[in-house]
């Protein structure tokens, strides 16, 4: 099992709005490839979601990092089911200037435009920035995701610019990557936003 995670994050549980976010370990590979197949996201150029066959190693990277301290992997589960929805992560944490970025996120096809990605998103927005006491909070795409870039602008968030050349994606191509951020003062009008938008999706805080 990895270490414990750094005073700063550590791995927790989060609920509302109809999902769990809970810390992500190998027991959770069936549900994640389960997530995966709908929809055949390993296919997606734009973001890097594991073939069933690549699960184990996908979630075993994910927890050395975490004991490396840069990353808090959470699974995303149906809050009444316990159906494996897909996942996301704190990542690049800097506990020095109070930073965490949210990303590694990907969900079955069949919630994608749901309330899911809404909740989960205050969820770890709400904890960052009111528990953890974060500063600011980060998000990077590729550059060809205008979809994520879209959403990580209805958040409110502040783009902050483009690395060019930035990080290889799984075809071999190299993507520039777009990075945004919010400050911890920023937060209050983006949570009323997302607070808007789960009252359409779901109204019943569970």
């Amino acid at each position: 099992m990895p270490d414990a995670m750094p005073a700063f994050v550590a791995p927790v549980q989060l609920q509302g709005w109809g999902v769990r976010l809970q810390p992500l370990t190998l027991a959770h590979t069936a549900g994640l490839q389960a997530a995966a197949v709908d929809g055949q996201l390993w296919n997606l150029r734009v973001t890097w979601v594991p073939a069933p066959d690549e699960t184990t190693a996908y979630i075993d990277k994910a927890l050395e990092m975490q004991a490396q301290g840069t990353r808090c992997p959470f699974v995303v589960t149906d809050a009444h089911s316990g159906q494996v929805l897909g996942t996301s992560s704190y990542h690049d944490i800097v506990p020095g200037a109070q930073r965490l970025e949210i990303g590694y996120t990907w969900y079955a096809a069949s919630v994608q435009r749901s309330h899911v990605n809404t909740a989960a998103k205050l969820l770890l927005m709400q904890h960052a920035f009111e528990t953890l006491g974060c500063a600011v909070v980060g998000w990077r795409t590729d550059i060809l995701n205008t979809r994520s870039q879209q959403a990580i602008e209805r958040l409110g968030a502040h783009k902050d610019g483009v690395i060019r050349h930035h990080t290889p994606r799984w075809d071999g191509t190299v993507r520039d990557t777009v990075m945004y951020s919010m400050l911890a003062a920023e937060w209050p009008a983006a949570q009323q936003r997302l607070l808007a938008k789960l009252q359409q999706l779901a109204p019943v805080n569970a």
